[in-house]
């Protein structure tokens, strides 16, 4: 650290721009593949429906955080448009371009990928209601500041996303202190890589692992959440203190949140919210004479930055400041919130996951039939959560599959959510829309005669049970849901 002058933290910068611009560029790849099927004309909860009910009553428009689809009419066209847009300006932050420009134009760049995707997630209802919709959002907000090539990080800036980095991992480590027992009696991880919304390829072998090394999970858990964070600060005291030690504090706090995460991305899939916490996480790894100039040697506070940067950094850090008041207050009440803004923009946010954890798997199973008397039933396969208990888990992240998630919380509810019976019309239309989310349909584009909803136990099968009988999965049976439901 110099003075307003980040100079150590070239490669953090590096990171930050190109990693938050890559997860912008996969979080539009996401939403033009699964937006319309799911919110669009004639979508599971049609985003157009929404927006003119807000136009009935402007009043109503506050509920609503902004988007430019409340002045520009929503059609599907016009997603797809923004989308290819978000994706080109992503894909030049991604090889670096506008940093070579002065610091204003990856400024522009980062505001118009931060305005465009909150766009989509405004009208995303409960598709795109996860923390790290957010999350991402945050961050592209403060990567917009962070500078070009030719001058050093702004320190402000880097400490913003210290600050954001805490407000992540601490608040998880706070929700799950404060929430189930499981994870003060050290038992959440015997559950959780069963559990967890979808799997990856190396969660079941991480499930059969010994109940020791689960307890051991879950205290690193609890270090790497509620100790190690708050050492992300210690490059400040650099300013005062001479020698190496802060930063070197501060960068293997980041490295050990890193592996943490790291091994979450192994064990499991959580679309980008393991990748955007790494990616965060860099903004706290300093390496001297690494990836950014040290600025002119002059008498001046702000060595190589600009003055008018100076006034633009300073400013956001005081907005940022100023707005962070309900988050810190959030973090040590009593009745923590998670994953929730506390202004319309989506800045200074409060985080947190899996505050309990689940004790078994309830899959709904989606079947159809082609006979009249509905004798003969056959399952729709989804890309990503269990059905076959054949098929291995696949690794999707950070490509985050919306429909698949939303299966998994519907048994958790008091009653099934109403874009569930739009989505099993759909199937019985044979929408080929819907139908492409899916893996496969088992009748080729035919419509089925009727479709229903069959809940099973999942749980992993023992190293014996996969040996004997070739399985990744045992289910059992439990009820029909939802159906038999056919069209007249």
């Amino acid at each position: 650290m110099d003075g307003f002058a980040a100079v150590d933290f070239g490669f953090a910068r590096e990171v930050l721009q190109r990693g938050i611009a890559a997860l912008y560029l996969v979080a539009f790849v996401s939403t033009l593949n699964q937006f319309r099927p799911l919110l669009g004309e004639r979508g599971l909860l049609p985003a157009p429906t929404l927006l003119d009910w807000l136009g009935d009553e402007p009043s109503r428009r506050r509920m609503l955080h902004p988007t430019l689809f409340l002045r520009i009419r929503y059609t599907d066209r016009r997603l797809a448009a923004l989308c290819w847009c978000g994706i080109a300006i992503a894909g030049l932050l991604v090889l670096g371009i506008p940093q070579l420009a002065p610091p204003w134009v990856p400024m522009v760049a980062f505001l118009a990928l931060w305005l465009g995707y909150m766009s989509v997630v405004s009208i995303g209802q409960t598709f795109y209601s996860f923390g790290w919709e957010m999350l991402l959002l945050e961050a592209g907000f403060l990567a917009a500041f962070l500078g070009s090539h030719d001058q050093p990080p702004p320190t402000v800036v880097i400490v913003l996303f210290w600050w954001l980095l805490f407000r992540v991992e601490f608040g998880a480590g706070m929700i799950k202190i404060r929430g189930g027992r499981e994870w003060r009696d050290l038992t959440a991880l015997m559950y959780h890589h069963e559990t967890q919304p979808m799997p990856g390829p190396l969660s079941r072998q991480a499930h059969l692992l010994p109940r020791w090394f689960h307890r051991a999970e879950v205290v690193g858990n609890h270090v790497a959440q509620l100790v190690v964070p708050f050492f992300v600060f210690a490059p400040l005291l650099s300013i005062w203190v001479p020698g190496p030690v802060p930063q070197i504090v501060g960068t293997t706090a980041a490295l050990v949140m890193i592996a943490t995460q790291l091994w979450l991305v192994a064990t499991g899939n959580f679309a980008w919210l393991n990748w955007v916490t790494i990616v965060i996480a860099f903004s706290a790894v300093g390496l001297p004479g690494v990836g950014a100039p040290a600025g002119d040697e002059t008498d001046a506070p702000w060595p190589g930055i600009p003055l008018y940067w100076f006034v633009i950094t300073s400013a956001v850090g005081l907005l940022v400041s100023a707005l962070s008041w309900p988050a810190l207050r959030n973090l040590f009440a009593r009745r923590q919130l998670m994953n929730a803004s506390f202004n319309r923009w989506q800045i200074a946010n409060a985080y947190g996951a899996f505050g309990t954890v689940t004790k078994e798997r309830i899959e709904l199973v989606v079947e159809g039939s082609t006979d009249d008397d509905a004798l003969l039933w056959r399952e729709y396969e989804f890309k990503g959560k269990p059905g076959d208990v054949r098929r291995a888990p696949g690794q999707f992240a950070p490509y985050h599959l919306r429909l698949d998630w939303l299966m998994w919380f519907l048994p958790l509810g008091r009653s099934l959510d109403d874009w569930f019976t739009v989505f099993l019309l759909r199937l019985l239309e044979a929408d080929a829309p819907t139908l492409a989310l899916l893996r496969s349909d088992p009748f080729e584009g035919e419509r089925p005669r009727w479709v229903r909803a069959v809940s099973y136990r999942y749980r992993f099968a023992t190293r014996a049970e996969r040996r004997a009988h070739g399985v990744r999965w045992m289910r059992t049976r439990q009820a029909v849901v939802l159906g038999p439901l056919g069209l007249r």
